[in-house]
């Protein structure tokens, strides 16, 4: 039996362009891996050692210290579970406050459509700065409160417009003949829009949750004199500014004695075991939402 030579030859070039993505992949993988794998590798890299340089992927000289020392701190705890429950309420809310303004604007029948989504696109290339800011919060009495953490962040322009995006996109048949069964505005929000929204409500409750559990600033401007509002990321903050460091060169820690050296912490290691601190909690809730990014995608290829 003769072999077709043109199938032949088109196996083998199928072939080789695998090969090519592959190794392109594979390529892109180590890439965009390395970063992360260095960070982790000095934060759990001694600081005498650290200084020195020439760390890569894998630990030299593997300690616990780095974590030790920033859990030393006493406010560690209270920011912990500030920025948690603050990640938690202020997402929850801010979802479904962006989401109940989009779905607003999104109805074709609101006669004050045009007017209020040009109103909402404006801020986002005009601010009144930090002053009027803190005039604002000020007058509004939310400083040293915990809702400065959650008000001011319940409604994003950003975030409206693409809920807003999405909802456009759906079947306007469906409100219509909720109507008809007697579903009032609420009901058609809630039992078929929010449903039907979960792709992109997943996306922008990770774009909300990542701000919050990132945010100090505002407890910087706000809530510093209290030590009970104070947030993880401000802590972190602190403990980064106030590293006992004489010099980041190795020539600075000749004159330390053994007992200086042991005690000695670099701003390096710091700095890389507060970012596994800060990245760690993101990365254990991304794959929970990962799925609707996948599914968001899947409906976009179905809508084309």
């Amino acid at each position: 039996m003769r072999k077709d030579k043109s199938l032949t030859k088109s196996t083998a070039k199928d072939r080789l362009f695998d090969w090519f993505i592959y190794t392109y992949l594979i390529l892109i993988s180590i890439v965009t891996l390395y970063p992360f794998l260095n960070v982790i590798a000095i934060s759990f890299n001694e600081s005498v050692d650290t200084v020195r340089g020439g760390i890569h992927i894998w630990p030299r000289s593997f300690t616990l210290d780095n974590y030790i020392e920033i859990f030393k701190y006493d406010n560690l705890i209270t920011g912990f579970i500030n920025s948690t429950t603050r990640t938690i309420i202020g997402t929850i809310l801010g979802v479904i406050s962006s989401a109940m303004v989009a779905y607003t604007l999104s109805r074709a029948d609101f006669q004050g459509r045009k007017l209020f989504s040009m109103i909402i696109v404006l801020t986002m290339y005009f601010s009144g700065g930090l002053i009027p800011g803190y005039m604002l919060i000020r007058d509004l009495g939310l400083i040293n409160s915990y809702l400065v953490y959650i008000i001011p962040g319940l409604v994003n322009a950003f975030n409206i417009i693409i809920v807003r995006s999405f909802i456009d996109g759906l079947p306007y048949a469906l409100q219509e003949s909720a109507k008809i069964d007697g579903a009032n505005d609420f009901m058609i929000f809630w039992k078929i829009i929010m449903p039907l929204c979960k792709p992109v409500l997943a996306t922008i409750a990770l774009f909300v949750a990542v701000m919050h559990w990132n945010s100090w600033f505002d407890t910087y401007l706000y809530n510093s004199m209290n030590e009970n509002l104070t947030t993880l990321q401000y802590e972190l903050m602190k403990i980064l500014q106030n590293t006992s460091v004489g010099s980041t060169d190795p020539n600075g820690m000749k004159g330390m004695t053994g007992d200086q050296l042991k005690a000695f912490v670099s701003p390096e290691s710091i700095k890389m075991a507060i970012s596994v601190v800060t990245i760690v909690p993101i990365l254990v809730v991304y794959p929970f939402v990962q799925k609707y990014f996948v599914q968001g995608m899947t409906i976009g290829a179905v809508k084309s």
